[in-house]
Formats: structure tokens, C-alpha cells, sequence
């Protein structure tokens, strides 16, 4: 069993105009091995900067609170201490690594989480299975990472990562954006099954709830104005497709003029 243990967690990130500005003011949340948490909400409510401060990007100043995973914590760590110690990143924007093709990229990162290279054969295997479990055509472990992908392709790719690198913590930040309807639903079965596998805990932050009629969440999470201000299980959701945010905007533009 493994946890995820956010605490008082803030966030203040440089404009570049000599202007810093908070942009988490106190997160608290708690994720265990097997549990799946969606966070929802607006554009601009701070849910993408949750999870490159957890996964260590260096544009974010963490000013206050923790981060620990089964105890260590996680705010001392190097990137690629925290993906050793387990954490896992699928980004809503994919980089492009050029001169580097899918499956060296992939055996090297195996590689480093495990401390010793795969077997070829096994890995092999193992690689063109998940590729065949995504409808993805073998050629591309062939190609660049993401160079020239369009935007499916870099979703499987990236769900692929994580059903072979087997993390502790998967952070999907905003995998549904960008898919079609068939796309949403193969790269949604590849989350299930990682997590089946594995028994990783989910953190999966969307707007929508269309994701989530495949991905079933545990605990739904609203986020805005970098907090946490509402949770519930799956029936949060389905009012939050029906009603939407307004609300709890308004809320928070009326806590923020009487702070």
C-alpha cells in the first residue's frame, strides 16, 4: 500500500513581469494505492500547476506545505528521484524528444526505474503487447517521441509509458483533451488496466466528465481558485456536468474581495 499525502500545499509561480502571484493557497489531499481521484475544474483554477509541483517542474515555488510519499518527501527530491521513488507524470502537452525513437526512450526510462536494463526479448514482448492493447501500429516504436504525433498519438504514447513503467502514482493531467471519441476510450482502458495491474493510485484532472464514464473515479475533487472546495464520490461529477462551476466561481470571488 502506498500514499500520496498533500498537506497545506502553496504554490506561487514568477509572471515574468516581475510579478509573483500564489497560485495554490493551501491544498490538502490524500491518495492511496488503488484509489482514483478526479479533480475538476475551470480553466485557470490551478489543477495543471498541482501537478507539476508534484512532479517537480522547476517554474513552480513551492512556499509552504508538503509533499510525501509513503513517508519520503517528495518536495526534497530530484525529477528523477520522484519518478524512481514512483510518481508518474502523463502530460497535457507531450515535448517532442527529436533523435530519439519510442522504444529506446521507453527501455532507457525502464532502465532507470529498475536500476538494471530489461531483457530484449522480454521487453520487446512486453512493448509490442501494450502498443497492440493502444491500436498502435508497431511501426511506432520506430518513430521520434512525439515528433510528428498527432494528438491521440501522443496520449497512447504516453498511457503506454505508464503501463510499462508501472508507477505508484499516475498524475494524468488532462489526458482526455484533444480525443476523439474512439481515442477517449482506448486510452481510457489503458488506465484501467495499468491500474489493475499494478494497483497504482489515480490522480486524473479534467474539466469534463466524459473521461470519467470510462475511468470511474473513487472521489471527485472541485478545485478552483487553487483550493479544493468541494468533495464527493462519483455523483459529484454528474451534478457538475449539469450545473457547472459558476457557483463555486462566484464563491471564490467573494472570499477573495473579503480577504
Amino acid at each position: 500500500m502506498s500514499t500520496l499525502s498533500i498537506r497545506d500545499l502553496h504554490v506561487s509561480v514568477n509572471t515574468g513581469e516581475g510579478e509573483v502571484k500564489e497560485i495554490l493557497k493551501g491544498v490538502d489531499l490524500t491518495i492511496n494505492s488503488g484509489e482514483t481521484h478526479a479533480i475538476m475544474g475551470p480553466n485557470g483554477s490551478g489543477k495543471s500547476t498541482l501537478a507539476y509541483s508534484i512532479a517537480g517542474h522547476p517554474k513552480y515555488d513551492i512556499t509552504g506545505g508538503s509533499v510525501t510519499l509513503d513517508g519520503e518527501d517528495v518536495l526534497a527530491m530530484s525529477v528523477d528521484e520522484r519518478a524512481r521513488a514512483g510518481l508518474f507524470l502523463a502530460m497535457q502537452y507531450p515535448v517532442e524528444v527529436p533523435g530519439v525513437s519510442v522504444s529506446n526512450f521507453l527501455r532507457t526510462a525502464k532502465t532507470a526505474l529498475d536500476g538494471e536494463a530489461p531483457k530484449l526479448r522480454t521487453w520487446m514482448k512486453d512493448l509490442k503487447g501494450a502498443m497492440s492493447d493502444l491500436q498502435m501500429d508497431d511501426s511506432f516504436a520506430q518513430r521520434n517521441v512525439n515528433e510528428g504525433f498527432s494528438g491521440g498519438e501522443k496520449k497512447r504514447h504516453e498511457i503506454m509509458q505508464l503501463e510499462l513503467l508501472k508507477p505508484k502514482m499516475a498524475i494524468l493531467d488532462e489526458t482526455d483533451s484533444g480525443l476523439d471519441i474512439d481515442a477517449l476510450r482506448v486510452v481510457s482502458e489503458g488506465v484501467n488496466r495499468a491500474k489493475a495491474e499494478t494497483g497504482s493510485g489515480v490522480l486524473l484532472i479534467t474539466h469534463y466528465t466524459r473521461i470519467l464514464r470510462y475511468i470511474k473515479p473513487d472521489f471527485v475533487h472541485v478545485f478552483v481558485g487553487g483550493r479544493i472546495v468541494e468533495e464527493g464520490g462519483p455523483e459529484l461529477s454528474e451534478r457538475l456536468e449539469s450545473e457547472g462551476y459558476e457557483r463555486y466561481v462566484a464563491g471564490a470571488g467573494a472570499a477573495t474581495v473579503g480577504e
